[in-house]
């Protein structure tokens, strides 16, 4: 049985393209580091062609870790959560939680980078509240509290914790995610 995590192929082509966008708002925070690594920037590119259906999941499968191993190639706390911003994005050809795993890490990165407006994490969680379609909202409702259920991203590891957790569990809340185990942040 899969995982509660996952989301159905079409769902996850939904939500694909709203992590892309998420991951893609901070990307110049990864490349300002390392201009010259395109990782982060291919990652997002190969989450745009799996939503639009031109990747099969399978081959994506293969392929996510890449963007995530150039978190090592810069040292800034901001780029290195861009760097996994796109590579959660990548993700979700494997599993639709990666979706949310994008948008954390990009606020994260959002905050980070602009340490001197401490409204910058709240932004960032208000744009992509914003630009999250109805059906990608109805797709990420599917998904368990994050923290919840131990088989895949959201599971109470590095995504329910710290600051990507609160990041999650305001967005789940905003989404209007019904689950009665729900955690109230």
């Amino acid at each position: 049985m899969p995982s509660p995590q996952s989301l159905s192929e079409p769902d996850r082509r939904q939500v694909a393209t709203w992590a892309a966008d998420c991951a893609e708002r901070v990307l110049s925070v990864f490349e300002s580091e390392a201009p010259a690594d395109g990782r982060p920037r291919d990652a997002i590119a190969r989450a745009r062609a799996f939503a639009g259906g031109e990747l099969e999941a399978a081959g994506e499968i293969r392929r996510r870790f890449v963007a995530g191993r150039a978190a090592h190639a810069v040292s800034s706390p901001a780029a290195v959560a861009a760097a996994r911003a796109a590579a959660q994005a990548a993700g979700v050809a494997h599993m639709g939680a990666h979706a949310l795993g994008a948008a954390a890490y990009a606020a994260k990165a959002a905050g980070l980078a602009a340490q001197d407006q401490p409204e910058a994490v709240r932004d960032e969680i208000s744009w992509q509240l914003e630009h999250m379609t109805d059906e990608t909202k109805s797709a990420l409702r599917q998904l368990p509290p994050v923290g919840a259920d131990t088989a895949g991203p959201l599971g109470p590891g590095l995504l329910a914790s710290g600051i990507l957790g609160s990041i999650i569990r305001e967005i789940q809340a905003a989404i209007g995610d019904e689950s009665p185990q729900r955690e109230v942040p």
